[in-house]
């Protein structure tokens, strides 16, 4: 079974163990009291899960470990020290964390079952009164940490366990500086959108197993209840709502509780009534962000239409027989049609890229040995990618400015975006553009670096492995668009900085 989630960071290496340097084995006892007794996998940051006996107090224990310890593992060793302190029947036990220098590892609850991704691979999609119940039960769980003013920041199928017993537990909190509460609360979503329809809503995973979500012309996932017939239309608007940026979510608590109401209804979907967040400070329900929007706009049209329509019935009971053309209508056709109407705006579409439209940019002292990799970025498969080289600092060991992909769409186009994926967050980058491409060579490299202006003004880092670039004037047309990495995150081993680029994806009319 998946004993760690596969919320961050690039998939397990398939090959074997990532440790080559003070590698565990079993039968080992570590710090004379944690016995291995199985390796069962490896993490989705590379790291090794075994299953082991504490000695002691013999009872099982899962025992993660990664190599090197020290100030590499400090990230780990911190996340499994804050879990420790909060103690709830709907999170994993945290018992140990030591570093040892050569390695370091985690010492935690060994939960017998299997991770929800594991579930519904098997099974298929779950029934709607299941995927409330683990809903409810991770909503629970991130109550209690963020009562704490910690939050979680790997809420995901691979770290949602489903144990022999029926429990549910939520392992694996790894959260970074782009994990907040709303990122929690918003994977609680994920988590019903994926127990309900088998697919993933969020791109920030990387690159997850796990199958995406059916997604519109925009990016954006499709309803549970078109995917699936029988899902009840309360369970739908609470998952979409959850998903959807434009709503603010509730607290943990809120949810917790509105989960709750909606798990003890359990199949009498009909008698559950609306949606109403509660935070638990307020005896008023109050209902969800979109629907009191819905209902104040409806409330809105009927009040206008109201007012034209009385003006109208009174201009007519006054008005002279004859009839005059009004401004309103001045433009109608004589079916009456309006020619002055506008028709919704177009939905910016993905461009299809090949590899011969894309090439890795390396201005010197670069040694353009990475050029190959080009490909590997517009393929359409999130485990190919263009890997840089490892630099000692993250500005490329000040060698140079940075590194980039360069996209030659082959005619000018209006854009609207650029989506990319990388293998870790942290990542500098930016999107530039130019008129021309002036060689594939180092001295085509050094004058695009020089010459290609920097669109937007956002440098920030990537907000998890996924950055979406808005930065396109809509009244200009672009040909050649520079995707360039400024700064690097530390690599995966810890050693020195690196990162992959997986995916780049061009948006436009």
């Amino acid at each position: 079974m998946t004993q760690v989630g596969e919320g961050h960071g690039p998939a397990a290496d398939a090959d074997g163990p990532v440790m080559t340097f003070g590698a565990p084995t079993v039968g080992e006892i570590l710090a004379e009291r944690y016995q291995l007794e199985e390796h069962v996998n490896n993490d989705s940051a590379g790291r090794q899960v075994w299953r082991g006996i504490d000695v002691v107090l013999r009872r099982p224990v899962a025992v993660v470990l990664r190599h090197p310890g020290g100030a590499s593992a400090t990230e780990m060793l911190q996340a499994a020290v804050d879990a420790s302190r909060v103690i709830h029947p709907n999170l994993v036990g945290v018992y140990d964390a030591i570093d040892e220098g050569e390695r370091a590892y985690v010492v935690r609850e060994w939960v017998e079952g299997e991770s929800l991704r594991e579930l519904v691979s098997a099974e298929g999609p779950l029934d709607p009164a299941r995927a409330t119940a683990i809903a409810h039960s991770i909503a629970d769980a991130l109550a209690a940490v963020h009562a704490t003013g910690m939050v979680h920041g790997n809420v995901h199928p691979g770290s949602t366990l489903i144990a022999d017993d029926g429990r549910v537990v939520l392992a694996d909190a790894r959260a970074d500086s782009a994990d907040n509460v709303e990122t929690d609360i918003r994977a609680v979503g994920g988590i019903l959108y994926y127990s309900l329809t088998a697919h993933w809503p969020h791109t920030e995973v990387g690159r997850s197993t796990l199958p995406d979500a059916n997604r519109d012309g925009s990016g954006n996932p499709a309803a549970p209840r078109q995917i699936r017939a029988g899902i009840p239309a309360y369970l739908d608007d609470l998952t979409m709502d959850l998903l959807d940026k434009r709503v603010q979510v509730p607290e943990a608590d809120a949810l917790s509780a509105e989960l709750a109401r909606l798990d003890s209804a359990d199949d009498e979907y009909e008698d559950v009534g609306p949606l109403r967040f509660a935070q638990s400070t307020s005896s008023e329900p109050v209902r969800s962000t979109r629907k009191i929007i819905v209902g104040v706009v409806g409330l809105a049209v009927i009040a206008i239409l109201g007012l034209v329509f009385g003006i109208r019935a009174i201009s007519n009971s006054s008005a002279p027989t004859t009839q005059k053309t009004t401004q309103a209508n001045a433009n109608s056709t004589p079916g009456g049609a309006s020619t002055g109407s506008q028709g919704p705006a177009p939905q910016p579409k993905k461009i299809p890229l090949t590899a011969s439209m894309v090439r890795i940019v390396d201005p010197p002292p670069g040694d353009r040995t990475d050029s190959p990799e080009a490909a590997n970025v517009v393929d359409g498969n999130p485990d190919t990618a263009w890997e840089t080289h490892k630099f000692n600092s993250a500005n490329f060991g000040n060698l140079k400015p940075g590194m980039g992909v360069l996209i030659n769409l082959g005619t000018p186009r209006n854009l609207a975006e650029v989506r990319v994926e990388t293998s870790s967050s942290g990542v500098g980058m930016d999107v530039r553009t130019g008129t021309t491409d002036p060689g594939n060579s180092s001295a085509g490299d050094k004058q695009v670096v020089q010459t290609y202006k920097k669109l937007g003004d956002d440098d920030s880092r990537t907000d998890g492995t996924n950055r979406v670039f808005s930065v396109f004037d809509a009244n200009t047309k672009y040909q050649y668009v520079l995707v360039f990495v400024t700064e690097l995150p530390r690599a995966d081993d810890g050693d020195r900085y690196q990162v992959s680029v997986n995916e780049v994806s061009v948006y436009g009319y």
